[in-house]
């Protein structure tokens, strides 16, 4: 049976009214009522896709049996701000053990250097610049910057792609920021895309490899960790951001190992005001009862065999908490239920309510109760592909807009 074209499938249920030139939405649904003037409009809403459902087995449609008693609250080592703030360094020197702290640098800058060829093609921009940023072993990472035409600086948003994902979720998730005036920065995961594909052999620099993630582990040392590859892109282009555009937030969105990566950046660097990681990850022991891959391990970075010391520290429920506790800041999770290739089925269900009312309690400030932290999980069962939906991405607007559009 065919798989339902996304757009048939929101065209239905969901009704984009309006759309980007991508064919993207650019508001909510035509079935949600306009909001009276002065009153939030309400959140997209959209069915479970009855075709795709039926295409699926039952293990897509019901807690695994392997998550049935974990108590994810006992799991959570994480009860009080003071806890994250105590976590999150430790976290930090397990990524780069030669300072222990975040790097400070700024990227080399090249601006206005027309449209990249290794970008698909964009609308409303006003501006391409580069940021090249130099690592270890001779790695220099690139992170292209999109400044639109209608530019609000102090709206400023990071996407970051996956392990080698076709670029057309990137291109429609940003060309959507893009018109909601952010500045976007486009990050691709070491070795893939426009990244190079080769690193000195740790032996022998003189010698260029072309490793896959899976073969890191040889540049491990008791001072350097691999890890840096897939963070230090971003922590160096939050300095330059921070230096040049002075954004009062910055968000964060991010597909499949770019999702994995806008669940780690996020928690341990506040900066990141939003984030919004769709298909990266799941707890260590909601993994087996994936649907697929059975179990779902994940590449060297998101496996706790191959990072004992980092995810020793914090399994995902704290690195979440992590992510999302903090003033102003939000972070959603979004899960396909029905994803092609990883982190699907509906096992995030055993650990959703937990995570959601242990940020809640720890965010909440005791004498003007208000809200410094909040976390959310959105399962879309829309599609059966590995992307970022129209759905999910009406739903991410839809929440900068609404609850964020007021705040820094």
């Amino acid at each position: 049976m065919s798989i339902v074209n996304r757009r048939s499938v929101l065209g239905g249920a969901l009704a984009v009214t309006a759309t980007t030139a991508t064919g993207w939405p650019a508001t909510a649904s035509a079935e949600t009522p306009a909001a009276p003037a002065g009153r939030p409009a309400p959140r997209p809403v959209a069915p479970v896709n009855a075709e795709i459902a039926a295409a699926h087995a039952a293990v897509y449609k019901t807690l695994p049996e392997v998550v049935v008693g974990v108590d994810v609250e006992d799991l959570m080592k994480i009860h009080t701000a003071a806890d994250a703030d105590a976590l999150r360094p430790q976290l930090v020197a397990q990524v780069w053990k030669d300072t222990g702290v975040m790097p400070t640098g700024l990227p080399t800058v090249r601006r206005d250097v027309g449209v990249p060829a290794e970008l698909p093609a964009f609308t409303g921009v006003r501006r391409y610049d580069r940021l090249d940023v130099a690592m270890p072993f001779g790695y220099v990472a690139t992170v292209f910057v999109l400044e639109p035409t209608r530019s609000n600086h102090s709206r400023v948003a990071f996407y970051h792609n996956g392990h080698g994902e076709p670029l057309d979720t990137m291109q429609r998730v940003a060309q959507g920021l893009l018109d909601h005036g952010y500045t976007v920065l486009l990050f691709a995961m070491p070795f893939y895309h426009w990244n190079p594909k080769t690193i000195q052999d740790p032996a022998d620099p003189s010698v260029q490899l072309q490793p896959s993630h899976n073969d890191l582990p040889q540049w491990e040392s008791v001072n350097y960790s691999p890890l840096a590859l897939f963070l230090e892109p971003l922590a160096v282009s939050m300095n330059y951001v921070q230096k040049t555009y002075r954004p009062s937030s910055v968000q964060m969105v991010g597909l499949s190992g770019g999702g994995w990566a806008t669940t780690i950046y996020p928690a341990l660097d506040p900066r990141i005001t939003r984030s919004y990681p769709t298909a990266g990850s799941l707890p260590f022991f909601v993994r087996p009862g994936s649907p697929k891959p059975s179990p779902t391990r994940g590449d060297w970075e998101q496996r706790q065999d191959m990072q004992p010391g980092f995810y020793g520290l914090a399994d995902f429920p704290d690195l979440y908490a992590l992510a999302a506790v903090g003033r102003h800041r939000r972070q959603m999770q979004i899960l396909n239920r029905f994803d092609e290739c990883c982190f699907n089925g509906v096992g995030h269900r055993s650990y959703e309510a937990a995570v959601r009312q242990r940020i809640a309690v720890i965010g909440t400030d005791a004498v003007s109760n208000e809200s410094n932290g909040h976390w959310e999980l959105l399962e879309d069962a829309t599609h059966g592909e590995h992307t970022i939906s129209p759905y999910a991405l009406s739903v991410i607007l839809w929440d900068l807009d609404v609850h964020c559009a007021h705040l820094p």
